[in-house]
C-alpha cells in the first residue's frame, strides 16, 4: 500500500477517469471508499439535482468489495471499481427498465451489450439516471420523475435525452455515464452541462438491450470529465455483436490518430444566425476559433445550403415517433399509468403520416448519407457550435432548434464529440461540436483533446460540492 497521503473525498469527485484509474493502480485510494464518497454525495445533492431516478446502494458496494478482492489478487478489468451512471433506457438485470414513462417498467432479463462490456471490464454498476419520456425530448422535464436541473444553475433545463446523465458526471456523482443519443440526446446536455461527449460511428458500440427510439439514428453516448476518459470507454464498448442487426464488423475501419498540425482542414458553416445560432453563442464560438487558430489548420467555408437543418430534423423526430407506436405500444394502451398528453400528443403525430410520408422521411437518411461522403471528401472535420443556444429554464419553452446541428451526424451515420468551448454572458458553458468522417472517432477524440488542452474552457468540476 501506498504511504501517500489519501486524495481528499472532493478531489474523488472532480478527477476524471483516467486519474481515478491512476490512483486506483498505485493505491492511492479504494475501490470501497470510492463508492462510498459518491454514495455520500448522491445522498446529499441528488435531491436537488434530480439526476437519478435508481439506486440500489447496497449492490454498488457489493461491487466495489468485489473490485477490491481483484485488485488485491492482482486479476482487474479495465475500469475495475469505477462507478458509472447508466441512463434508464438500457437493460440491467435484475432491474426494471422505464425509459421515463409511467408505471412498473419492465423487468430486464438480461444486461444489455453495454452493461455486460462494463461488468467484465470490473466497472461499478452507480443507478439509472432520469431522461425524457420514451427519449423523446431535450429538456429531462419528465412528467412522471420530475425535472433533471443543471448542475450549474438550479431551475434550467440539463438538456436531454440523457440529462440525467450529464448532470450526474458534472455534479460528480459518477465517474462516467453510459447514454443514447438519436439526434444529438448525447451532445445537447453535454453542452448544457459543460461535459465532453463522444457519439461513435453508427454501429460501433451495440445498442442491443437499449430500448430503441429509432434503430436507425440510435448510438451508445458516453459522458466523461476528459476527452481521454472517452477514448477509454469506447475501447472498452466497441466491438461486433452479432446479435444487434446494427452492429458492424469494421465495415469502415477506425482511422488511427494520425493527425498532423498544419495539414488539417476544417470546415465552418458560412452564417450561424442565418441557421438559428444564438448571437451570444456566435460570440463564444468564434472567439474559440480564435484561440484555437494554430491548431484550426485551413478553414474552409463549406456549402450547406442544400441542407435544410430544421426539416431534415423534423424527419428524423417523424422516424422516431413512428418507431416508438409499436416500442411503446403497451404503455400506450395502460390506461391505469397514462403517458403524459404531450407524449402522447407526438406519437399521435406519426399515426396522421402516411407510408409514403414515412419513406420520404427515410431517403433523408441516404441524402445524409451521401452529403457526407462529399463533405469529407473536402475536410477531415466539420466544427460546429454545438447547441444553438445555452440552457434555459425549466420553467419556459423549449426551443425546436436544439438539435438542429447535432442531427446530422445521427442521420449520416458519422461520429460527434462535444467539449465544452466557453461561458456565456450569463455564466453557462455552451459546447463545440466535431463531426467527421464514418470510422473516425480516434482522430476526433484527439483533436478534441488537443483544443480542450488550448480553450482550457472545462469548468471546475464537481460543478457542485
Amino acid at each position: 500500500m501506498s504511504s501517500l497521503q489519501p486524495i481528499a473525498d472532493l478531489d474523488l469527485r472532480r478527477a476524471t477517469l483516467c486519474q481515478i484509474l491512476h490512483w486506483l493502480a498505485a493505491g492511492r485510494v479504494q475501490p470501497g471508499r470510492l463508492a462510498e464518497v459518491y454514495l455520500q454525495a448522491i445522498e446529499r445533492i441528488n435531491p436537488q439535482l434530480n439526476a437519478y431516478v435508481g439506486l440500489s446502494p447496497a449492490l454498488m458496494l457489493e461491487q466495489a468489495r468485489s473490485a477490491e478482492h481483484r485488485r488485491r489478487d492482482g486479476v482487474i478489468g479495465r475500469l475495475d471499481g469505477i462507478p458509472i451512471a447508466l441512463k434508464d433506457n438500457f437493460d440491467i438485470a435484475g432491474w426494471t427498465t422505464r425509459s421515463g414513462l409511467p408505471g412498473p417498467g419492465v423487468m430486464a432479463e438480461h444486461d444489455a451489450h453495454v452493461v455486460a462490456r462494463l461488468r467484465a471490464s470490473g466497472a461499478v454498476l452507480v443507478g439509472k439516471t432520469n431522461m425524457d419520456e420514451g427519449a423523446l425530448g431535450a429538456t429531462t422535464h419528465n412528467p412522471h420523475f420530475g425535472p433533471t436541473h443543471n448542475p450549474h444553475r438550479q431551475g434550467y433545463t440539463a438538456g436531454g435525452s440523457s440529462g440525467g446523465a450529464a448532470a450526474a458526471v458534472a455534479a460528480g456523482l459518477a465517474v462516467a455515464a453510459i447514454g443514447s443519443d438519436s439526434l444529438g440526446s448525447i451532445r445537447i446536455p453535454a453542452s448544457y452541462c459543460g461535459m465532453f461527449a463522444l457519439k461513435p460511428t453508427q454501429g460501433e458500440i451495440s445498442a442491443r438491450g437499449m430500448t430503441p427510439a429509432a434503430r436507425r439514428l440510435d448510438t451508445v453516448g458516453l459522458l466523461a470529465r476528459g476527452v481521454d476518459d472517452l477514448t477509454v470507454l469506447l475501447q472498452v464498448l466497441a466491438g461486433y455483436d452479432a446479435d444487434d442487426s446494427r452492429s458492424r464488423r469494421r465495415r469502415v475501419a477506425l482511422s488511427p490518430p494520425d493527425w498532423e498540425p498544419g495539414k488539417l482542414r476544417c470546415g465552418l458553416l458560412s452564417n450561424l444566425p442565418a441557421l438559428g445560432v444564438q448571437p451570444e453563442v456566435v460570440d463564444v464560438f468564434e472567439a474559440a476559433l480564435a484561440k484555437l487558430d494554430r491548431e484550426l489548420g485551413e478553414c474552409r467555408t463549406v456549402d450547406f445550403d442544400d441542407w435544410h437543418f430544421a426539416r431534415t430534423r423534423r424527419a428524423g423526430f417523424l422516424l422516431m415517433e413512428a418507431e416508438m407506436l409499436g416500442t411503446f405500444a403497451v404503455q400506450l394502451a395502460d390506461t391505469e399509468h397514462p403517458v403524459s398528453p404531450q407524449f402522447r400528443r407526438l406519437l399521435d403525430y406519426a399515426t396522421r403520416k402516411t407510408a409514403a410520408d414515412y419513406a420520404d422521411a427515410d431517403r433523408v437518411l441516404d441524402t445524409a448519407t451521401l452529403k457526407m461522403r462529399r463533405l469529407f471528401a473536402q475536410i477531415d472535420v466539420l466544427v460546429t457550435p454545438t447547441t444553438p443556444q445555452g440552457a434555459f429554464p425549466l420553467d419556459g419553452p423549449a426551443p425546436d432548434t436544439q438539435g438542429d446541428l447535432t442531427s446530422f451526424a445521427n442521420l449520416a451515420g458519422c461520429p460527434a464529440v462535444s467539449i465544452p468551448m466557453g461561458t456565456l454572458p450569463n455564466g453557462l458553458p455552451i459546447g463545440m461540436q466535431l463531426v467527421g468522417a464514418r470510422g473516425s472517432d480516434l482522430r476526433l477524440l484527439e483533436l478534441a483533446a488537443v483544443w480542450s488542452a488550448t480553450l482550457d474552457a472545462a469548468p471546475n468540476y464537481p460543478v457542485i460540492a
